[in-house]
């Protein structure tokens, strides 16, 4: 139990962490490589772009874990409760549906790319739908967070309590 509170609270920073600790370090030791050895790995233009993949849509369900999404929260903040909590659970359906909408298709690209036994250009056994992979698990744990925040909400609303909008794009 202690485990999952922890990937609860981590996995989303550990996975953005080490996601563009590996863009950087690519990158940096091939442009040193580049220019200083005049030599170059064939793949290292290519990974770093597939690493991108899993910063930016886990990057996206930790921005709806902490409510810094895109929204229109100080338009949001003039109705009144029930419209307010009316907004945050129409907010959370899209996301969900959004979300199972991009899993289907994005779980069928990484079938088809699995089964087809693509690899990333310039390697040799790096397999392509280890990093298309990123999509759907992103979009499965946003849902999580989704879940998550519509139980929250509905804890607060039944309180009484003001709802933790966030007017800021700096969270937490």
């Amino acid at each position: 139990m202690v485990v999952l509170r922890w990937l609860d609270q981590y996995i989303e920073r550990i996975v953005i962490i080490v996601g563009y600790t590996l863009m950087a370090g690519i990158i940096f030791t091939e442009v040193i490589r580049r220019f200083v050895f005049n030599e170059q790995a064939a793949w290292s233009s290519t990974i770093p772009i597939y690493l991108f993949l899993w910063v930016v849509w886990t990057g996206c369900a930790y921005n709806v874990r902490i409510r810094t999404h895109l929204r229109f929260d100080e338009l949001r903040v003039r109705l009144p409760y029930k419209g307010q909590f009316a907004c945050l659970l129409l907010d959370n359906l899209l996301w969900i549906i959004f979300s199972v909408i991009v899993i289907y298709y994005t779980t069928e690209q990484v079938i088809l790319s699995r089964d087809n036994f693509a690899i990333v250009q310039g390697t040799d056994d790096v397999m392509q739908w280890w990093f298309y992979l990123a999509t759907p698990f992103a979009f499965s744990l946003l849902i999580i967070r989704v879940i998550q925040n519509i139980v929250d909400d509905v804890s607060v609303f039944r309180a009484g309590e003001p709802f933790h909008l966030q007017t800021s794009i700096f969270g937490e």
